[in-house]
């Protein structure tokens, strides 16, 4: 069946919207339309809106706390070994710890490096530690300028010395120049390091928050 849109635009024509009762069913339809689209839509912006929105943060909560029970959850499961891996941590870092000289070692050591050299039969022509050491967060540094002359297997047995030290003594910055007379020249910059006190490491915390303000 053909719709008459002429039919249907007249009644609309005619319509008196002010009196329900006389309205044609093209108007009647128009309106119900109408109010089932809008009322969804009013809705939708009034109560369903927010209530979405809520849903949708409870979901957030939701994940989040799912994860963060996972993770606890694994923390419990693992606390055990994380506890064996903290007492070997410890117990590496305590030896660590003892290969650092304090503050009354420092002269001899100082001395066993000077030794190690003479007992290789070498001689020195430099052996200048620093005038002030470097601090760290829980150590010192200390540079020492080391020139040493002889010939080339006693200096590479005086590295081999100063490495198998009780103590912890790095060789940095090596240069070795021939001479004259047949042996050589080695400038090397050795540094050794020691641990601070507890003294030493709170005078160090308060002066590095100190530059931090």
């Amino acid at each position: 069946m053909a719709i008459d849109f002429k039919r249907i635009a007249e009644d609309f024509q005619r319509t008196n919207w002010k009196d329900p009762g006389t309205w044609s069913f093209a108007p009647k339809l128009l309106v119900l339309l109408v109010i089932l689209v809008a009322l969804p839509v009013l809705g939708y912006f009034l109560v369903w809106q927010g209530q979405l929105e809520e849903l949708a943060k409870g979901q957030q909560q939701e994940e989040s706390l799912k994860k963060d029970y996972v993770a606890k959850k694994t923390q419990a499961v693992n606390l055990d070994l994380l506890k064996q891996q903290l007492r070997e941590i410890d117990t590496e870092f305590g030896a660590l710890l003892k290969q650092l000289p304090n503050k009354a070692q420092m002269d001899a050591l100082l001395v066993d490096i000077n030794q190690a050299g003479l007992s290789r039969g070498l001689q020195f022509d430099l052996f200048k530690p620093a005038q002030a050491e470097l601090r760290k967060e829980f150590y010192a540094e200390l540079p020492i300028q080391i020139r040493v002359v002889g010939a080339y297997h006693d200096l590479g047995a005086f590295a081999a010395d100063v490495g198998q030290l009780p103590r912890i003594v790095t060789l940095n910055n090596v240069a070795i120049e021939a001479n004259k007379d047949g042996n050589l020249t080695m400038d090397v910059t050795a540094r050794t390091f020691r641990y601070l006190d507890e003294e030493e490491i709170a005078s160090q915390r308060r002066a590095t928050r100190g530059h931090k303000k």
